[in-house]
């Protein structure tokens, strides 16, 4: 039997000054007393698809559709904050993409095509471009942390160049996800 390999298709955040803002932002958010679980700054990055179990095998078919794939480097502006599902029922506070969701959009369509070709299930939840940067554990301290989300509903965290699309395993720990890239994809080179 082949071992399960828990993955997403993503576009990591590697842009320093980006990571230190959403850090400073996190911050503020712990300092409310809510019981959160943040992101670790190694961690951040926008998911274009979670695949959940693969295969050993099934990572070269994924990859395969990853190079088939068509885009161009583009920016990617990161802005303003919210939460899932609601904003006054926390359970993911996230950071927006407020330039870039044209390309991401088409970039989710196309792997969206292949990983059905492959018998993946369409994706439940739709593709909403978004960063985690934290999840809500309890109600603590909600009505703190829903103030100072909107408070900050605006605040800009950066832009960066998106250029690598990464195969991403996530192995989960007691203490957290640990993801390790297993295949990368950029436009214009062999793979």
């Amino acid at each position: 039997m082949s071992e399960a390999i828990r993955s997403f298709i993503a576009f990591d955040i590697d842009d320093q000054q980006i990571i230190d803002k959403i850090q400073s932002f996190q911050r503020i958010l712990a300092k409310t007393g809510a019981d959160l679980k943040l992101v670790e700054p190694q961690n951040i990055h926008i998911t274009l698809r979670f695949l959940g179990d693969i295969t050993l095998n099934m990572v070269d078919k994924v990859y395969d559709v990853m190079k088939n794939v068509s885009f161009k480097p583009f920016t990617i502006k990161i802005q303003g904050v919210g939460a899932f599902p609601k904003i006054h029922r926390p359970s993911v506070i996230w950071a927006g993409v407020k330039q870039g969701t044209l390309e991401l959009r088409s970039i989710f369509d196309q792997l969206e095509f292949g990983l059905r070709r492959l018998g993946f299930p369409p994706e439940p939840k739709g593709f909403s471009p978004h960063i985690t940067i934290a999840r809500v554990k309890s109600g603590r301290s909600r009505s703190e942390l829903v103030k100072k989300i909107n408070e900050n509903a605006n605040i800009e965290f950066g832009s960066f160049t998106a250029e690598c699309l990464r195969l991403k395993r996530s192995e989960l720990t007691p203490k957290g996800p640990i993801y390790s890239t297993l295949r990368e994809f950029k436009p214009g080179l062999k793979a």
